[in-house]
């Protein structure tokens, strides 16, 4: 009984780490421009073509802005999706086990970061350093997901 405390709290813990991953990266996309104008200040501690590209993307994002600002609510769908899918979650925080598909469901969602990234972001443009990045999103996002499943199914045996 103890060991299956302490499973369940395992569990908890590493969902509650995903949830605020989820909403960090969330809230994170509404001051898109002024976080990208801060790393644009701050481009000179970035390799050279880093810089670049922060610059690059700071120059569009502060012109597309200016001229179509409604294009920002895009982003701002972006970051509601996060807090929906944060949202999600809780359903696990409360049953792990009755809710373990939401558990798999995310991290397939992990898994698909990648095609995403290296199939959508030649067609946009995008380096593949970011590409790289991105892809950060899916591997950080699936170990605490895979940890979860792991004591879940252990609650289960």
């Amino acid at each position: 009984m103890q060991n299956e405390q302490k499973i369940r709290r395992r569990v908890k813990n590493w969902i509650i780490v995903f949830i605020v991953g989820l909403v960090l990266s969330g809230i994170t996309a509404f001051p898109i421009e002024t976080e990208l104008a801060f790393l644009s200040a701050h481009a000179h501690i970035f390799p050279d073509f880093m810089a670049a590209w922060i610059s690059t993307i700071y120059h569009a994002v502060k012109t597309t802005n200016q001229n179509y600002p409604y294009l920002s609510y895009g982003t701002d769908w972006l970051a509601f999706g996060h807090l929906v899918i944060a949202t999600v979650f809780i359903g696990p925080l409360r049953d792990p086990v009755k809710n373990i598909w939401i558990i798999e469901f995310g991290m397939i969602a992990c898994v698909m970061v990648f095609p995403l990234a290296f199939i959508a972001g030649p067609i946009r443009g995008i380096p593949v350093y970011w590409r790289l990045i991105d892809c950060c999103f899916g591997i950080f996002g699936i170990i605490p997901l895979y940890l979860c499943y792991r004591d879940i199914k252990k609650l289960t045996s």
